[in-house]
């Protein structure tokens, strides 16, 4: 069990940070004290009270990243209540699901998020509340919440007659064992699953982020991962919260544009992002100007190619507020020509593995001890070990356990069974590997692995990353059909139309990719062919394809 109680660490925070900024709202600026979010949570804790919200009962939480989401979680795990974040691309039966399937009695969400939602199809909710402006926007017939709402403010003064400060922060006493959190993930599989994630497991990732110094009181956090994703929630905000840092949230689509754009203004001390962005930045900015004739006749030149690289780096960092501690890379796989090139430049960065079951952190390295390619080691308080019987050179499934693990699913014991092995090891669905000193390296997915016809462990991803990289690919994804390998493409049409080439010709284009492909990779990853495809792939909120979504598609036509 983790020392350090979850609720206190957020208690102490507000406590100890009460004067510095918490939240801001990037599009609007409007900035909250710890001490002026401790004041609103306050607020809701009436409201909860009166309400007879009881310890335990769980709340729905589903909207962009904003100050009064951030406020509304804290508000609810602290009065001891258990939190449901939603993530806010979910399709409305898919909320309809998550709020009856949880049992929530309570539903805070955007304006937006209301207009394409049915109540009467979520007759549980005692009441519905606006995360705009935090008024109530619903509430079931008898209930006399409105009413509650209305006598609040005179409650509060009434409460707290000499004013609200520090001193007055006192939240539930509820121990780290409990359950704090129901995360509903969108896996590549399609398939949903509550899981279950204690206080305990929180508390894991969040005094491992102040023990390493990840983030410290006064840093600065620009976060554009949805907070309702475990990877955002557990650093950008809960450890920025427990830390007394201050984190500005972007609550517009994260483009290469956007971002950097706000980075340059918030300056951020670390950075907590997915491989995408890295991979676009490089594609859209950094290989176009590599790729000129002129920079490849330097760079091609001994002493002189360092000092373009060391000139890239430079400008790379003041892209990203050029005061940042390290870049941290979760989620996803990093490209490994991505990888390579923000090595050769000394780049900051480092690449960790997590999931959602794990709240989310498995693996970390700091960036001046990461090991290529891999994700890190196991942190002090995780285990991690490969079903294999020669770990270290033959991949099989990455087996879990340790302070961070999940309590199980929701009211779904099979999937829970099914995912737990003997002696409290938890499948991950990873393939990896891992080396002596412990770094762990992973191969693919479990359930992705193609099995070649002479036994071989065929892993799509790998074959993927390769073609991501050749002339005109924006995405692909590797499928089986008939015991041979397709690729389908999403081809990168801002590139083509820049180089001014036909889209009729990009059939005889991806022809040479195929055969540029199959002589890199083993022969029995060979690609029979490639397919364009029309629209980018769909994808979960972590930016993974569905791949569910494709598997069934007529290669022929």
């Amino acid at each position: 069990m983790i020392e350090q109680n979850f609720i206190k660490l957020l208690e102490n925070s507000f406590k100890s940070n009460w004067d510095l900024p918490a939240y801001t709202n990037y599009s609007t600026r409007q900035t909250y004290t710890y001490g002026e979010a401790a004041t609103q949570i306050a607020h809701m804790h009436l409201l909860f009270r009166e309400a007879n919200i009881q310890q335990g009962d769980k709340i729905s939480l589903i909207g962009k990243n904003t100050p009064n989401w951030a406020i509304t979680y804290v508000a609810v795990v602290t009065y001891g209540a258990v939190i449901v974040p939603i993530l806010q691309d979910f399709n409305p039966n898919d909320v309809h699901h998550i709020v009856n399937h949880s049992d929530s009695v309570m539903l805070f969400c955007s304006d937006k998020n209301w207009d394409s939602l049915e109540e009467e199809k979520m007759e549980d909710l005692l009441a519905v509340f606006s995360l705009d402006d935090f008024r109530c926007i619903h509430q079931r017939d008898g209930i006399g919440i409105q009413k509650i709402v209305k006598y609040l403010d005179p409650l509060f003064k009434e409460t707290y007659p000499n004013g609200y400060n520090a001193d007055c922060v006192c939240y539930a006493d509820r121990e780290n064992q409990e359950l704090a959190m129901i995360s509903y993930t969108s896996g590549t599989t399609g398939f949903s699953k509550g899981v279950m994630i204690s206080g305990n497991a929180l508390a894991g990732n969040i005094t491992f982020g102040i023990d390493t110094k990840l983030l410290e009181k006064g840093d600065r956090v620009l976060t554009f991962l949805p907070l309702a994703h475990a990877y955002g929630m557990a650093f950008d905000f809960l450890t920025a919260t427990c830390v007394g840092a201050h984190t500005t949230l972007l609550n517009k689509i994260p483009s290469p544009k956007v971002l950097l754009k706000a980075f340059e203004e918030v300056k951020p001390t670390v950075i907590f992002t997915v491989p995408l962005i890295l991979e676009k930045i490089y594609r859209k900015q950094l290989q176009p100007a590599l790729a000129k004739r002129s920079m490849r006749l330097a760079l091609s030149i001994p002493l002189l190619d360092d000092k373009i690289y060391s000139q890239v780096k430079k400008k790379l960092d003041e892209a990203f507020g050029n005061v940042f501690k390290e870049v941290i890379i979760g989620g996803a796989p990093l490209n490994r020509e991505v990888e390579d090139f923000l090595r050769k430049i000394k780049f900051r960065f480092t690449v960790g593995y997590g999931m959602t079951e794990c709240a989310p952190l498995i693996c970390y390295a700091p960036w001046d001890e990461y090991v290529p390619y891999s994700v890190g080691k196991p942190l002090p308080k995780m285990e991690v070990k490969i079903d294999s019987d020669d770990p270290q050179n033959i991949a099989g499934e990455i087996l879990v356990r340790g302070e961070n693990l999940m309590g199980g699913y929701y009211k779904n014991i099979e999937a829970t069974k099914s995912t737990f092995a003997e002696e409290g090891w938890m499948r991950t669905g990873d393939m990896g590997i891992i080396d002596a000193d412990g770094n762990v390296f992973i191969k693919g997915r479990r359930k992705t692995m193609i099995l070649g016809a002479n036994g071989q462990n065929i892993y799509p991803e790998e074959i993927e990353e390769k073609l991501n990289n050749l002339p005109f690919v924006m995405e692909s994804l590797v499928i089986e059909k008939e015991g041979k390998l397709f690729a389908l493409v999403y081809p990168d049409y801002e590139a083509v139309d820049a180089a001014s080439i036909s889209h009729d010709d990009l059939d005889l284009i991806m022809d040479e990719n195929r055969k540029q492909l199959n002589s890199i990779v083993g022969s029995y990853e060979n690609v029979s062919k490639i397919i364009l495809y029309p629209t980018e792939f769909e994808k979960t909120p972590k930016r993974s394809i569905k791949r569910y979504l494709y598997t069934n598609l007529n290669v022929n036509s």
